[in-house]
């Protein structure tokens, strides 16, 4: 996926903030910065590694890695007493791995590293044009994430309208 991981983050995020008012933005925050943790590595990709090795095979976009540090971070807030937290582990940890789960639509994975190396994806993109990132614009697998970010917009439109008559009416009422 190239455009559709924070507008999916998004989307996962509010479904699993209803119902809990309270933690809401804290579950929104969590959820979209983790739904592009994984391509931090681009950072790497292009600063130091010389784009060499593709970012796909960083231990970034290995799902052990990702298990392993939620489970860590669970068990340090449960040892603190901060149960009430574990929630955000677990948005975190989902939006990772939709992360990942988006990427191996159209970009090999590996998703049993490092007990296998074996490369999971969906389709393959060809490479037709010039520059490369006119291969997946063109693929068909970007309308898929055209619908995602439209969907996304439109939840999020309709939240901030929602958000906003609340406030009016706040301010109002005073």
């Amino acid at each position: 996926m190239f455009i559709a991981h924070l507008p999916a983050g998004y989307l996962l995020s509010r479904f699993i903030s209803r119902g809990r008012p309270g933690q809401s933005g804290a579950i929104l925050a969590t959820g979209m910065i983790c739904s592009v943790l994984p391509d931090f590595d681009l950072a790497y990709f292009y600063l130091v590694d010389g784009r060499r090795t593709p970012h796909h095979d960083y231990w970034t976009h290995t799902p052990l890695f990702w298990l392993v540090l939620a489970a860590c971070l669970a068990l340090v807030l449960t040892l603190s007493g901060r149960r009430s937290q574990l929630i955000l582990v677990g948005v975190g940890l989902a939006n990772v791995m939709l992360h990942l789960l988006m990427d191996s639509i159209a970009a090999d994975i590996r998703w049993l590293y490092p007990f296998s190396d074996l490369r999971f994806n969906l389709v393959h993109v060809q490479a037709l044009y010039k520059p490369w990132y006119l291969n997946f614009i063109f693929h068909w697998t970007f309308v898929a994430e055209l619908l995602i970010v439209l969907s996304a917009a439109v939840v999020a439109t309709r939240d901030w309208r929602l958000w906003r008559g609340r406030r009016l009416a706040a301010a109002a009422a005073r």
